[in-house]
């Protein structure tokens, strides 16, 4: 395939898209599937025993006649890896005879069955359910090496998950004037896994639960052996009256806070030697290639439009007791400055410095101030991991609040599968392959849902039945398979823990 690539290879021709005569048939006893690497995922969920775990969490129905609840389940979250993107794509799914050879099954259920299933649920149900599926997380997290364990970094934020339909109970509209549920996200950071998910009315504050879940989210790392917990979100989340309990209990955190009067009175007070230069990252090196000029900015100037530039950040810090709180934490003050124009005039005027206030409980041993307002700001990669999770799980297809709430935990289940394909690799060998193995676990685990879908799951692949064991023949290469010949070796290994 490199070869054929290879423009020193080419054969001259021109135009290259010239097929030939197009003929369709259907094969006699061939089968094949689009997604040939679900059977990696399958057998990642066969390995960590995840059904035991899911039908062990909820008891919804009275007979299994002919499904249990982890039929359900990973009937939901499988169709979401198969290329589907709702619960009606079930129905492509069940007409697939390929597809439920490919999964071992007789027949699944169909996309009606799938919306009563999650109709049953109650709240305390979707609470046993998340907690049975980080039971799991916790089983692939113990084959971890010892320095995953350094630092398990929580953070949370909330998301809107709009909808125009009138008829879904529990919907509110928001501040925007946007219809629809408003969940709560907390995810571990280090591998982008949704601890928690949490449906909310799109009328409720971000904040709303968080307290409760960052603690179910804290015990959860302490008790998989993780020797320090640190708690992220933005202002919303710094809820002042938890401070002293977190601190007490060992607990880290670095929250965004509002620029209150009077955080900005003392900062404006501050001497200006106390203010350091924030220099946020190592310029990279001159690039050979020419740099293209600003076509936005041109613009903004040659029509007068105000343009506003940051031209400085500096930082300095300070102690402050909170109101609710019995102790002082440190204040890190990021002050901005940023000149603006009109076209070619600036606006001397309306110039003012914009302030920014940081707070947390780390000492100056363990953290400086440039680091704090790092760590704070490196929690922007939560607002990829929600637009991923909208690509597959935060979605409203349900009639009600619980029931898309239910909906929601189960669709996570397959953003949780593909971060568990990658942590279930052990790099082996040595030099180069270790090495190797290494960086493309950390890549699969950094990649989006759909392109992880798009590059490593849907490659085509024969259907084949032999005795007792169902074989995936991949019926082309492309170097991102790679990856999931990775998987698949490693996820036949037996579980450690």
């Amino acid at each position: 395939m490199q070869r054929r690539i290879d423009p020193q290879n080419g054969s001259g021709q021109s135009p290259m898209i010239v097929p030939e005569k197009i003929v369709y048939e259907l094969a006699d006893r061939q089968q094949a599937i689009a997604a040939g690497g679900l059977g990696a995922l399958v057998q990642t969920a066969r390995r960590l025993d995840l059904r035991q775990a899911i039908n062990n969490s909820i008891t919804l129905l009275k007979l299994h006649r002919p499904y249990d609840e982890a039929d359900h389940v990973l009937n939901i979250a499988l169709n979401l890896l198969a290329g589907g993107g709702c619960l009606e794509h079930l129905e492509d799914r069940r007409c697939d005879e390929a597809y439920l050879n490919a999964l071992g099954a007789e027949r699944i259920p169909d996309p009606t069955t799938a919306g009563d299933f999650c109709r049953r649920f109650q709240e305390m149900d979707i609470l046993r359910l998340m907690n049975g599926f980080n039971q799991v997380r916790e089983r692939v997290w113990k084959e971890q090496p010892d320095a995953f364990f350094d630092c398990a970094i929580i953070e949370a934020d909330g998301t809107q998950v709009q909808t125009s339909a009138e008829k879904k109970q529990g919907i509110g509209i928001n501040y925007k004037g946007e219809w629809g549920y408003h969940p709560l996200v907390v995810t571990l950071a280090n591998t982008r896994e949704p601890l928690f998910i949490v449906n909310r009315s799109g009328n409720r504050p971000s904040h709303e639960n968080a307290a409760f879940f960052f603690d179910l989210a804290v015990e959860r790392c302490r008790k998989a052996g993780f020797r320090k917990v640190v708690l992220r979100g933005d202002t919303d989340f710094a809820l002042t009256e938890n401070f002293d309990r977190w601190s007490e209990q060992n607990v880290e955190f670095v929250f965004g806070i509002d620029a209150m009067p009077k955080l900005v009175g003392i900062a404006k007070t501050l001497a200006e030697t106390e203010w350091k230069t924030l220099h946020r990252r190592k310029h990279k090196p001159p690039s050979r290639r020419a740099t293209r000029p600003r076509c936005k900015e041109q613009i903004v100037e040659q029509n007068g439009y105000l343009n506003k530039k940051l031209v400085s950040e500096q930082i300095a810090e300070f102690d402050y007791q909170p109101g609710k709180c019995g102790r002082s934490y440190r204040i890190i003050a990021l002050k901005k400055e940023v000149h603006q124009k009109r076209g070619q005039l600036r606006l001397f005027d309306h110039e003012k410095p914009v302030y920014f206030f940081y707070i947390t409980n780390a000492t100056k041993a363990d953290k400086s101030a440039r680091q704090v307002v790092l760590d704070a700001n490196a929690r922007c990669n939560q607002e990829n991991n929600i637009a991923q999770l909208k690509q597959c799980a935060l979605s409203a297809p349900l009639d009600n609040l619980l029931s898309n709430w239910a909906y929601m935990v189960i669709a996570s289940l397959a953003w949780s599968l593909k971060a568990w394909a990658a942590l279930s690799i052990q790099p082996a060998g040595n030099g180069e392959s270790r090495a190797e193995q290494t960086r493309q676990k950390a890549a699969l685990l950094a990649m989006d849902f759909t392109t992880f879908r798009d590059r490593v799951l849907m490659v085509p692949a024969q259907i084949i039945r032999s005795g007792r064991q169902i074989v995936y023949r991949l019926l082309s290469y492309r170097p991102t398979l790679d990856y999931l010949l990775l998987i698949v070796r490693n996820v036949h290994r037996p579980l450690r823990c």
